[in-house]
């Protein structure tokens, strides 16, 4: 599928705006038959619209109430070696490759600045890494959406 109708757009931004919908309680929102969303989200799904469904659990409760990005500059040569290597770290929980005078992006949480420096050193002693630059997160002031994507119009 290589874009998306007003009945997808209207069933994504519905998914999106409540994740755990049933098809029922979407047909009944956006005044399709059940079949019609059943068929239209099987299709979605095939077409790989749709992220991991895994759930998104916040780090607080389980004792890591700090988040930081760590920028990561390293030897080109040695990106999937240094990706390996931060993957092993539980702290990391997200990781992008950039464009631009920063190579790597890692989204860290962590119990204090303490276990922050830890982590720090760890990504630092990989093979690879030439140094980091780390910015403690103050608060998401917008959290990942597509709302508005879909809302305008195709």
């Amino acid at each position: 599928m290589t874009g998306y109708d007003d009945v997808d757009r209207a069933l994504l931004g519905a998914l999106g705006g409540d994740p755990r919908a049933t098809v029922v309680a979407l047909a009944d929102r956006l005044g399709l038959s059940r079949n019609t969303v059943q068929a239209r989200m099987a299709r979605l799904e095939t077409s790989g619209a749709f992220l991991s469904f895994e759930r998104s659990i916040d780090p607080v409760p389980i004792g890591y109430p700090l988040e930081a990005f760590v920028s990561v500059h390293l030897q080109q040569k040695r990106l999937t070696e240094v990706v390996a290597a931060v993957s092993q770290i539980p702290e990391v929980i997200q990781a992008h490759g950039l464009s631009g005078s920063v190579d790597l992006l890692v989204r860290v949480v962590c119990r204090d600045a303490h276990d922050l420096f830890r982590i720090d050193g760890e990504i630092l002693a990989i093979g690879g890494v030439e140094r980091t630059e780390t910015s403690l997160a103050m608060g998401e002031l917008i959290p990942y959406r597509l709302g508005p994507l879909l809302e305008r119009p195709s």
